[in-house]
């Protein structure tokens, strides 16, 4: 496959979040900004500066690193990329010693329900794997609202529900599917709404559903 053909990495928090969310912005090319995006903007603009690295002691901090992974063929933006010193790990240039790689991922709000953000966190987590021939055991989640650190622990079965999702979202992808709408709470604060219309996709659901209803009894009457 082309590398210019991988999908972004940045949707797999889309498609945890609403797989028809993830098809609407990726297959069919559609977006709306709402307060809640254009405000996570703004804290992610804070953020990626592509020629920042900062020096903390033994902590290196460098933003908006370019991510891949080809065996995911995925590609994507890491916000920010902690570098430890650590008597074992990766070489970095223009650095003496050996680094641990800690990925920093910055988000609006609290912690959510949820497992949306730690996805996205642990896909990220696999690429810088891959391009540093390292083990990232864990990283972090920073969000806005608390000020405060999660720490996200990259285990297996995280690492297999990122696989997974990946591969749902090739297959929708690859086939040109878009998932019908379903009305759910986390609707409210979708910025595709109005796009997604899931109030009326339900309605027509539950239309379609009376109207098979009623066939199936009136097929009833006529064979007995």
């Amino acid at each position: 496959m082309n590398p210019d053909d991988y999908l972004m990495l940045s949707g797999i928090q889309h498609y945890a979040f609403c797989p028809r969310q993830w098809a609407l912005i990726h297959v069919e090319q559609l977006w709306a900004e709402n307060s809640l995006t254009f405000s996570g903007k703004l804290m992610h603009d804070n953020a990626d500066d592509p020629f920042f690295v900062e020096a903390r002691g033994d902590t290196l901090v460098s933003r908006s690193i370019p991510l891949v992974s080809h065996n995911l063929k995925i590609y994507g933006i890491a916000d920010v990329v902690e570098f430890h010193r650590s008597p074992s790990g990766v070489r970095i240039a223009n650095r003496d010693g050996f680094w641990e790689v800690v990925p920093i991922e910055y988000k609006r709000g609290k912690k959510k329900a949820d497992d949306c953000d730690e996805v996205q966190l642990c896909c990220q987590a696999i690429c810088l794997e891959e391009m540093y021939e390292t083990e990232i055991p864990a990283g972090y989640l920073y969000y806005g609202k608390t000020r405060h650190r999660t720490e996200v622990i990259f285990d297996e079965e995280l690492r297999e529900r990122v696989v997974s999702l990946i591969r749902e979202m090739y297959a929708l992808y690859e086939n040109g599917i878009t998932p019908a709408a379903e009305l759910k709470k986390q609707c409210d604060s979708c910025s595709i709404r109005d796009l997604c219309v899931p109030t009326i996709s339900s309605r027509k659901k539950s239309v379609d559903r009376y109207l098979d209803s009623v066939l199936q009894g009136y097929s009833h009457e006529k064979t007995t």
